[in-house]
């Protein structure tokens, strides 16, 4: 059992950009899928598809590097199992002064910070990219 599936995530990626992966495989779940989609819109991944694979659905994520480097720099958690980040729209500051973005999961489904701030809601921030 996985007490923290977005972390896991994560991990993944960032242990495949160290080692120059071209794709990776992480096992399937729609927030998952949602946290891809939002890196896929903001151009940090070239995309993901869900395949099946030994009767379990996984999402194949194939990253994007530029002249050799990894596109995304730092990715980390932000809102743990242990302990929640929740953030209203006033306090969604931007990342790095606009370099990156903020993973956010609100109401309306889970986007970036800019997004968020645009449809004017706030919600737990899971991850930042930049």
């Amino acid at each position: 059992m996985m007490t923290d599936p977005i972390g896991d995530l994560l991990t993944r990626i960032r242990n495949a950009q160290l080692r120059g992966l071209q794709k990776i495989t992480s096992p399937a779940s729609r927030l998952r899928a949602a946290v891809l989609d939002v890196l896929v819109n903001e151009g940090y991944l070239r995309g993901f598809v869900e395949v099946e694979k030994d009767g379990h659905r996984q999402l194949q994520i194939e990253l994007k590097y530029y002249d050799g480097r990894p596109v995304i720099k730092e990715i980390g958690r932000v809102s743990k199992p242990g302990r929640r980040i929740y953030s209203s729209v006033k306090e969604l500051t931007p990342v790095r002064n606009g370099l990156g973005i903020a993973i956010v999961s609100t109401p309306k489904g889970v986007m970036s910070d800019n997004a968020a701030r645009d449809n004017n809601v706030g919600g737990e921030v899971l991850a930042h990219v930049f």
